[in-house]
């Protein structure tokens, strides 16, 4: 029973891809090549003038991963990617795999992105929807873990005390 359990948890993991966050002029698509071509892709954003692509991979483990998890983590990749280096991420593109997840065709996410200067904070008055709006967004970020409840709470409260 051990051995069945211990062989079965092998072949779960075995199957979940995180490829490194690579520039994306000298990489190729973690898509490119694949057995199963379903993926679409949506343009998110223009380049920043100047600022280095880079595109990061990631594949769920199996086909009852979410792609919702999986693109968060994906996300969570860049904007770690970029913090360490003093600067913010900006996406590009994403590419999303689509169901039916079947063995060897697993939830799958693309992000290309840019690293760009961390915006200072504005100098002009926000309106009660760019707040919320602002407080939305922090949310999704403490959702999906970029943000701890700490992080959360304190920019939070500059939104909400913003003029």
């Amino acid at each position: 029973m051990r051995t069945i359990v211990t062989s079965l948890l092998v072949l779960l993991t075995a199957c979940s891809v995180t490829a490194p966050v690579k520039p994306a002029a000298d990489s190729k698509s973690g898509f490119d090549g694949a057995v199963y071509k379903g993926a679409s892709a949506t343009t998110l954003g223009g380049s920043t003038p100047g600022a280095t692509q880079y595109r990061v991979f990631q594949q769920g483990a199996s086909g009852s991963d979410s792609i919702m998890s999986v693109r968060a983590e994906a996300e969570k990749r860049a904007v770690d990617f970029c913090d360490r280096q003093g600067k913010a991420m900006e996406s590009v593109t994403e590419t999303t795999s689509y169901p039916p997840y079947v063995p060897g065709d697993f939830p799958r996410v693309e992000i290309v992105f840019d690293c760009v200067d961390k915006a200072s904070p504005p100098s002009f008055a926000l309106t009660q929807a760019e707040k919320d709006a602002e407080v939305a967004r922090l949310k999704h970020l403490q959702d999906i873990g970029v943000l701890t409840q700490a992080d959360f709470d304190r920019e939070k409260a500059k939104v909400l005390g913003a003029p």
